[in-house]
């Protein structure tokens, strides 16, 4: 038998060199790469909704995700993250925010894929519903990114307020090209799009915004005064902005140069020291004699705005949707590998029971988010029974989905267990993004608080969430019970009992369309736990007849 003194020490051996006694047995592998689009319920939910025409481009898309080399850039663009740069070395102001180069990576990929305002100027049925399976599955490097690129994305609709707008800058937010730099927008070759719209003294409460418009001798142009308190992705090249004009709060476009190539006055005080969302740069801004175009007319801001926030709201459910599923594949990658009390984690029952359950929240998620991704496709051309689902619906999905995200991220960080909580993981930058999708485009009560705002405001609301409930109705006797207390609770709806309402909507909608769309084992499972009282308080508490190996086989191939 041979010793260390004997016979050198080979790498290959599995032993670091210098480290005489460390062995390392029983770690899993990196888990890249691997390929982030495979999941059923993804697929067919594209598929179902009108986009199997992108399927193909999807599973590239997810192979790059999944590669080695795009999860090197998610982590390096939270570990390097965005640096202020308010002048230039002579002095003078220049109000720049400087990227670590894989940030340009992952807004190239996700401009060039379509994950921005491409979907705008693409006819075909279905392209909204294939930029949201994108998101799903380039999620997978990380989050932060997909903040501009959702704003780009939405703030197309509501800039059509302002027709001879739309006509300059609509093809340059839909462009599939990534143009970095602060230039004349149409000396580029694409834009992305920010908002402005929460103010110091004001959280969701935008109508007590203070900034201040004024009209100049130009027709439609103006210039602001103001400070902003939360703009996100400052080197945007316009901005979505709400100001006080003399009729109201009124909605104008903001550019960070203007026509003539000159800078507006954009002065970002300070970047934002954030709980998570690291690689996104999130500002202050001040406006003084800033200039700025009306969009939509005086007074109606929030009016003409509000299409955007509909579809950045849609985007907080994709984003918690994908953060469920990448956590999910990666404590399922780590119990694969993982062994313990003489059996890997995988193989013994309450560890399968912990991960079935989260496999259901994940699949619940992913297949709701794809039925708005669909609702919102259909209501831009021009489906008005779609519109209303989609009103209501979305309000829902945000509400229901992003709350669930950080305690599912929570316990599947758990799955890994002390291993996930170091950083060298990636499980706590995903933790600590998880809150942000609830917090962003209004929090959880503003969003309950809405939904009992559109059953007041639009009877069609409430016809089109319980027109798609119906389609499920008789496959499962604890959704029909579901069904007929949700009835009952909108008769005796109120402010105080709102989020308990929208909970039930919520958890209604996700088991009508497993009942309709999955495999029995989950839509059982789902509905003795969600609606049937058959579950604990924590993940891991299915019921004892629960299929878990149908679950887990469905959501973790291989």
């Amino acid at each position: 038998m041979t010793t260390l003194a004997q016979e050198p020490y080979e790498e290959s051996a599995g032993r670091p060199e210098g480290l005489g006694t460390h062995d390392v047995t029983n770690q899993p592998p990196p888990s890249a790469p691997y390929d982030a689009s495979d999941d059923e319920a993804l697929l067919e939910g594209v598929r179902r909704e009108g986009a199997a025409w992108a399927e193909e481009d999807l599973r590239r898309l997810g192979r790059r995700a999944g590669s080695t080399e795009a999860q090197e850039w998610g982590d390096l663009a939270n570990r390097h993250e965005p640096v202020l740069r308010t002048h230039d070395r002579y002095g003078n102001r220049v109000d720049e925010v400087e990227y670590h180069p894989s940030w340009h990576h992952l807004m190239s990929v996700a401009v060039g894929e379509g994950l921005a305002g491409a979907p705008w100027a693409d006819d075909r049925p279905g392209a909204h519903v294939a930029r949201t399976a994108g998101g799903l599955v380039w999620g997978h490097t990380e989050a932060g990114h997909g903040c501009p690129t959702s704003m780009t994305y939405a703030a197309v609709p509501a800039l059509r307020g302002q027709p001879e707008l739309a006509k300059v800058y609509e093809p340059l937010l839909t462009s599939r090209e990534y143009d970095p730099g602060l230039r004349a927008p149409t000396a580029k070759r694409s834009l992305l799009a920010g908002m402005g719209m929460t103010e110091k003294q004001g959280g969701s409460d935008v109508r007590t915004n203070t900034t201040a418009a004024t009209a100049t001798a130009e027709p439609g142009v103006y210039t602001l005064r103001g400070h902003k308190w939360f703009t996100s992705a400052p080197m945007c090249d316009v901005f979505l902005v709400l100001a006080q004009a003399p009729e109201g709060l009124s909605c104008f476009l903001v550019p960070r140069v203007l026509p003539d190539g000159s800078r507006n006055t954009f002065r970002i005080q300070r970047l934002k020291d954030k709980l998570g969302n690291r690689s996104n740069a999130s500002s202050e801004p001040e406006f003084d004699g800033t200039v700025a175009w009306l969009v939509g007319p005086e007074g109606q801001g929030v009016k003409t705005i509000i299409e955007m926030v509909n579809c950045t709201r849609l985007d907080c459910v994709m984003s918690s949707a994908t953060l469920m599923r990448k956590t999910l594949v990666e404590a399922g990658h780590h119990v694969r590998h993982r062994s313990a009390f003489g059996a890997r984690l995988v193989d013994q029952p309450l560890m399968r029971n912990v991960l079935a359950d989260l496999a259901l929240e994940s699949e619940a998620a992913t297949t709701l988010t794809l039925r708005l991704a669909g609702a919102a496709d259909r209501a831009v051309r021009g489906d008005a029974g779609e519109a209303a689902f989609r009103r209501i619906a979305t309000a829902v999905g945000k509400y229901w989905v992003t709350k669930r995200g950080p305690a599912f991220t929570a316990e599947a960080l758990e799955c890994l267990g002390g291993n996930g909580y170091v950083e060298e993981s990636g499980m706590p930058r995903h933790y600590r993004e998880a809150p942000l999708l609830s917090i962003w485009e209004g929090s959880g009560n503003v969003n309950a608080l809405d939904v009992l705002r559109a059953l007041g405001r639009s009877p069609a609301t409430a016809h089109a969430l319980f027109g798609e409930l119906a389609l499920a109705r008789g496959a499962d006797a604890r959704l029909d019970a579901a069904v007929a207390r949700l009835e009952s609770g909108l008769a005796e709806a109120s402010e105080s009992g709102a989020r308990r309402l929208v909970e039930l909507m919520a958890l209604t909608l996700q088991a009508s369309l497993l009942v309709r769309h999955a495999p029995p084992a989950v839509a059982d499972a789902f509905c003795a736990s969600r609606l049937g009282g058959d579950w604990g308080h924590a993940f891991g508490t299915l019921p004892a007849g629960a299929d878990l190996d149908g679950i887990l086989a469905r959501a973790l191939p291989g």
